[in-house]
């Protein structure tokens, strides 16, 4: 093989190897992106957050990272977890976070004392994608489990309305 055609073949080898790594499209049926949500629970401990709002990462191959405008109310994680497409413009995504507890006092808190786990929860998403792809509409519950792992009080339900995050004017 001559040198010519050889980097010839390397540089075919690249472009495909580069146009393999680009994000997907953001219409025409995917998830995956960067998301904003406005969420809304019937019941249960989120019930009394009238303006809840989710952001979501969704990643190629299944993963995804979401977090809320109460992260900080007490310290919450982010929660992490999976998706998946169910059928044409659905999916469903299980994400779960750790759940804390206040310190007794503030002066704990400076002692290390503070904040300590309680649990965690799980919430599972049932997304219905928009036929441009830009926004979607989600019915979304929630389930709590002690540091043991038991469940705590049932299940929660509630609905959200995701948009697209774009660049402006995009």
């Amino acid at each position: 093989m001559t040198v010519p055609r050889a980097a010839s073949c390397l540089s075919i080898c690249l472009i495909a190897a580069l146009a393999s790594c680009a994000p997907a499209p953001s219409a025409g049926g995917e998830l995956t992106g960067a998301w904003r949500s406005s969420v809304s629970f019937a019941d249960g401990p989120l019930a009394p957050m009238k303006d809840l709002e989710f952001m979501y990462s969704f990643n190629a191959g299944g993963t995804m990272t979401e977090s809320s405008n109460y992260d900080e109310v007490p310290p919450v994680a982010p929660a992490y977890g999976i998706w998946r497409r169910t059928g044409e413009r659905r999916f469903e995504a299980v994400y779960s976070w750790y759940s804390t507890n206040p310190p007794a006092k503030l002066d704990t808190l400076l002692k290390g004392d503070g904040w300590n786990p309680t649990g965690r929860g799980v919430l599972t998403e049932t997304i219905t994608l928009s036929a441009d792809g830009d926004s979607y509409t989600s019915t979304i519950s929630l389930e709590m489990y002690d540091r043991a792992g038991k469940p705590i009080a049932g299940t929660n339900h509630g609905t959200a309305l995701g948009r697209r995050m774009k660049f402006k004017g995009a």
